[in-house]
């Protein structure tokens, strides 16, 4: 932490005791406190639990600031397995509006990447255009798809 402040990195502190060490060296302290365990002798259940919720909020805001995820879909993937690939094609199909056949479709016209995909069916344009919009957009999917037709009302 003394090392992150030196380098001007922000740090945040996560504990479930306010009077601990770590907030002494942190900017930011997250403190939630969870009161005594229902078993008694079964340390720290509650107070794990509470961390895990608190680091999937942080990553959950964190990949939408990012602009890694459309409406409520996960759409920035690393297609490196089957599993993955069947589950860009569920994103794309619910994010577009369109059947499985024509999801993996533009899955594959837009070389594996679902942002590409989804802005392509959402506007009507060809992969090329899709990746500029994205880039205009700063990744962001919404912002692409808005950029595509704010220009289009103004022809």
């Amino acid at each position: 932490m003394k090392e992150a402040k030196k380098n001007g990195i922000v740090t945040i502190g996560i504990s479930n005791n306010k009077n601990s060490l770590i907030n002494e060296e942190v900017d930011i302290k997250i403190n939630p406190i969870v009161g005594p365990e229902v078993i008694m002798g079964s340390t720290r259940m509650k107070a794990g639990t509470s961390q895990k919720l608190i680091l999937n909020m942080i990553t959950t805001a964190s990949m939408i600031k990012l602009g890694k995820v459309y409406g409520n879909l996960m759409v920035d993937l690393q297609l490196s397995n089957k599993k993955l690939v069947d589950r860009a094609v569920r994103i794309i199909e619910y994010a577009a509006n369109v059947k499985k056949e024509t999801a993996k479709e533009y899955l594959e016209k837009s070389d594996f990447n679902p942002k590409i995909a989804i802005v392509m069916l959402k506007t009507g344009v060809e992969k090329d255009e899709a990746k500029e919009l994205l880039k205009k957009g700063n990744g962001f999917v919404t912002k692409a798809i808005e950029t595509y037709f704010k220009a289009s009302s103004k022809k």
